[in-house]
């Protein structure tokens, strides 16, 4: 746009930004309620090009969109590292470090060794919320017993033994637990939305919406019905299974929800969209005087794993408008990522660009090249000894694999800081470079839960 080119745009842009940062106070009082958005995979990379996809879909340049999340004024560096891995997981909703794959465990528990689990159990921030008399729940669009989810109330040796059947016999004869067996039997929480049904029912039940489907049944050896135990155990509980379900859900009816939309995790065209499940949540939880701690979670990641960015890209999207729901004044709203990815885009790309277009100039073997990359991963290829060029409308499909530098199965998790956007109550704890683990303890303050 012509307005562009005069200093007095960029001058005018920069006094407003000026004035409200000279208006900004730290809101020093306590938080009623806290929302945790948790975009797995997000990286600062992430970020951006979903920003710059925000502002295309919305027939924009692109660049100058502005998400949700970067109008929250308070903001941080976390570091991703676990006891021994350079790219970590859950130790922003338990307050410590732990080893990588393991769920709700201190340092000293060992990956797959199940007996370390006992007396190495750490609460999380949501069942410390629990404890304290707040609502809780959880919205994810993995399988809810996932890695991420699975720590706010889970203690396991192994983010993958989702029921019993993924349990070697040594775990289980030990006295060890599922996730799904503890996600209904370790803390009282009022919205657990997600998928995940496989792990719930005995073996051999067929799945309510793939019946005819023997490999979306039931996967639990020890007979179990979850669901039935969890809406015996709990008064005003309701369980839904679709979106029409979860829409004929009566907010002010329901103390307890649990909605698993999938057997395994959902897909990325499946409804109910995350916007709808969070603002369900909200609805729910809300209600409770003593406020309420909600843990939301978007799968940006598996989009980068398979190594198709615009699938990675439209998730990242979506979390941002959930993340527009939230207001400040009693909320503390944080957004974070638990680890970024090997994705990158430049180039040299021309202003308005679409996001996955092509850089303007060829490469050094005279063929075509996207703006985004992946350092590893599935789009690593060589034809007759050649890359094959990038072309389009090819590399603005959805399902299509943006190159790699190095062939792997899947693309890995990088070792850089995510960032952390605070509003609201105590947001103002966020800021610098942070441990990742300083995030839960951070909200806990805010919120007055133990330890504080």
């Amino acid at each position: 746009p012509d307005a562009e080119k005069t200093l007095d745009y960029w001058n005018k842009g920069a006094r407003r930004r000026l004035e409200s940062s000279l208006a900004l106070q730290p809101v020093a009082r306590r938080a009623k309620n806290i929302i945790l958005f948790m975009g797995d995979g997000m990286g600062l990379s992430t970020m951006s090009a979903a920003r710059i996809y925000k502002g295309q879909l919305a027939g924009g340049s692109g660049e100058e969109s502005v998400l949700a999340m970067e109008m929250f004024p308070h903001v941080a560096l976390a570091k991703t590292y676990t006891i021994d891995r350079q790219g970590a997981h859950s130790t922003y909703l338990c307050g410590g470090k732990a080893n990588a794959k393991t769920l709700g465990l201190s340092g000293a528990a060992v990956y797959g060794k199940c007996r370390t689990t006992f007396g190495n159990e750490v609460d999380s921030i949501l069942h410390r919320a629990r404890l304290a008399g707040k609502s809780v729940g959880i919205v994810t669009t993995t399988r809810v017993q996932h890695a991420s989810p699975g720590a706010a109330y889970a203690h396991s040796a192994s983010r993958s033994w989702y029921a019993d059947a993924n349990m070697p016999k040594e775990a289980l004869r030990d006295g060890c637990k599922d996730i799904a067996y503890q996600l209904v039997h370790n803390t009282d929480i009022n919205v657990i939305l997600g998928g995940g049904r496989m792990y719930m029912t005995p073996k051999r039940t067929p799945d309510p919406e793939y019946p005819e489907d023997p490999a979306q049944n039931g996967t639990r050896k020890d007979g179990l019905d979850l669901i039935a135990e969890w809406l015996n155990a709990k008064q005003g509980a309701r369980y839904v299974w679709d979106k029409k379900g979860l829409d004929a859900v009566e907010d002010d009816s329901v103390s307890h929800l649990m909605g698993l939309f999938e057997p395994k995790d959902m897909k990325y065209t499946t409804a109910p969209a995350i916007v709808e499940m969070t603002e369900k949540a909200i609805r729910i939880l809300r209600r409770n005087p003593n406020g309420f701690f909600l843990f939301v979670e978007d799968e940006i990641d598996h989009g980068h794993h398979s190594g198709r960015a615009k699938q990675a890209l439209m998730e990242a999207v979506m979390l941002d408008r959930a993340v527009a729901l939230t207001s400040p004044s009693d909320t503390l709203t944080v957004v974070t990522a638990d680890h970024s990815h090997v994705f990158t885009f430049g180039g040299n790309t021309l202003r308005g660009t679409s996001i996955f277009g092509l850089a303007p100039k060829k490469a050094k073997d005279k063929r075509a090249y996207t703006s985004i990359l992946y350092g590893n991963g599935p789009g690593y290829s060589i034809r007759d000894g050649e890359r094959p060029a990038a072309s389009l409308p090819a590399a603005e499909d959805k399902d299509y694999r943006q190159q790699a530098a190095v062939p792997l199965e899947t693309e890995t998790h990088s070792g850089e800081d995510v960032m952390v956007l605070a509003q609201g109550p105590m947001a103002h704890l966020f800021h610098g470079v942070q441990e990742q683990h300083y995030i839960a303890h951070a909200m806990a303050y805010a919120a007055c839960l133990e330890p504080y």
